[in-house]
């Protein structure tokens, strides 16, 4: 009889070819995020971005095998070759994450011959191409029935100057409305020259744009005559692409991406992982480069005892209390490792603190019976006490450490309260990267959405005196979620410069909008 090993050695393996989009990883197919969840190994460019590498299973292998011109190749082009059908020959799904679209200067072609040759099954998923996506980004549309309806994408990696060049200088240059250089930063000169010989006109428009779709993109506007001269002047580097053509002009009218408040601030966010999700949407939505330095971990208690007794007694309480959305994470995993489910929470009425934690309460079918005014603890009791808890019997799942302010402010009102820890909040052991970026003034603002975050923060940069403190941290702003977390900001120094009125991330990210657009 065969093992389930060597029926796994038998199992066909299959390459799939996914264009992961220009840069902003947003822009990757539904397909190709979807295939990128069900990998097994990933080989990965430098010009996809690695915040794809997060809907990878996390027993995937990853592989780097970027380029980055000549200067440095972490895998030759037959090395990644042979990778792919021998990875996939092993019975693996492999995902081979190439930037852009796969078949436009990406050597997608090179490698689907390999796996052909190999006898390897593959697929290929598009990718929006950088030559669109640069032009979109930078408000330039390549064709427009005002300027030209026909566009080239050439690649600039070739010399125009070397004698047995590939491209017709003569015919492209007058011959196509639209011209689109990838790779063409280092042959610009050349590029510019050869144009203007073969006819086109030396004031003809040009863009030159770094890192299209990311919060990183820069762009410069000349013509053939000086855009080498306004690049070198620039610092512009690869990656970049170069649109030729009367159609840059509209970029002084269309151009959108660069106009967003928040465009060329990058902002540190400091929640944890699976919760930063939504601060970092909203602020690049904004146009924000966001930089995830989090001071978080949440894991389960070291006991389950407490709140497991109070599951088993649950009908017997007046009132559940959440005051996090991540307690009532935690609580909800708990209800259902228990056999349980949200038809046994009949008994008591249920009170959150904010509306983001209602709303996550109601996802899990449950309406809160109790919203306080103020979305704090402080205001959580003070609704409760209002209608009064004498006798009351109130059950609050919360993390293990926390302010103790709900709980004994209901106990003062004669409340019998029980605390149960439903997770625990750890550091994570490493955040060079943030004092790196903080060393390297890199950071605009650093965001801070509770009195933990502020703490872990300082605590993990590891300041040894006020100098230091000063050197670091003077010139960055800080943005904080609400009063309980300015209060411990303050005590630690630090100066608040937004603060919204209501203690929600979206009114946070409205406030750091409102206080950029003032500034």
């Amino acid at each position: 009889m065969s093992s389930n090993n060597d029926l796994a050695k038998r199992k066909p393996g299959k390459v799939y070819l996914v264009g992961a989009g220009p840069g902003d990883p947003t822009l990757i197919t539904v397909k190709g995020l979807g295939i990128l969840s069900r990998a097994e190994v990933v080989v990965y460019d430098h010009l996809a971005s690695k915040r794809l590498l997060k809907h990878v299973p996390a027993t995937a292998k990853r592989i780097y095998a970027g380029k980055k011109g000549n200067v440095h190749h972490a895998f030759t082009q037959a090395e990644i070759n042979q990778m792919l059908v021998d990875y996939a020959k092993s019975g693996k799904m492999v995902v081979r994450l190439k930037g852009g679209d796969p078949f436009i200067f990406g050597r997608g072609g090179e490698e689907i011959e390999e796996l052909v040759e190999a006898g390897v099954a593959f697929e290929v998923v598009p990718g929006v191409t950088s030559a669109t996506a640069a032009a979109t980004y930078a408000g330039i549309p390549i064709t427009h029935r005002n300027f030209t309806s026909s566009v080239a994408f050439i690649t600039g990696h070739e010399d125009p100057t070397k004698g047995d060049s590939r491209l017709a200088w003569d015919k492209i240059s007058t011959g196509i409305g639209t011209l689109v250089f990838y790779m063409g930063i280092k042959n610009l000169p050349s590029i510019a020259k050869n144009l203007i010989k073969n006819g086109r006109d030396p004031k003809s428009s040009v863009a030159v744009i770094r890192w299209a779709s990311t919060p990183e993109q820069r762009t410069v506007v000349g013509n053939l005559e000086n855009i080498a001269a306004i690049v070198k002047e620039a610092d512009i580097k690869p990656p970049a692409l170069v649109v030729v053509g009367e159609v840059v002009k509209l970029r002084d009218t269309i151009n959108w991406f660069e106009k967003k408040p928040l465009f060329g601030k990058r902002i540190l966010v400091t929640r944890t992982r699976t919760q930063a999700s939504e601060l970092v949407m909203l602020l690049e939505d904004n146009g924000a480069d966001c930089l995830e330095g989090s001071t978080i971990a949440l894991v389960e208690p070291d006991s389950w005892s407490e709140i497991d007794q109070a599951l088993a007694d649950i009908g017997s309480y007046d009132w559940l209390l959440f005051t996090s959305i991540n307690a009532i994470s935690f609580f909800f995993k708990r209800l259902r490792e228990k056999g349980m489910d949200a038809r046994d929470l009949k008994g008591p009425q249920i009170a959150v603190v904010g509306t983001a934690t209602a709303e996550i309460l109601h996802d899990y079918g449950i309406k809160a019976d109790l919203l306080p005014k103020e979305f704090t603890g402080e205001g959580l009791a003070e609704a409760l006490l209002e209608q009064g808890v004498k006798g009351n019997k109130i059950l609050i799942p919360r993390a293990l450490k926390a302010r103790e302010i709900l709980p004994e402010k209901l106990q003062e009102g004669g409340a019998e309260v029980t605390v149960a820890p439903v997770y625990q909040n750890v550091r994570p052991d490493d955040y060079a990267m943030v004092r790196n970026a903080l060393e390297e003034k890199q950071i605009d603002m650093v965001t801070f959405t509770s009195s933990s975050t502020v703490r872990n923060f300082l605590e993990m940069l590891e300041i040894k005196n006020d100098d230091e403190f000063e050197r670091l941290l003077g010139d960055v702003k800080v943005a904080v979620i609400g009063p309980i977390t300015a209060k411990t900001a303050l005590q630690s120094n630090l100066k608040i410069d937004v603060q919204p009125e209501t203690y929600t991330i979206g009114a946070m990210v409205e406030a750091i909008v409102d206080f950029y657009e003032d500034a």
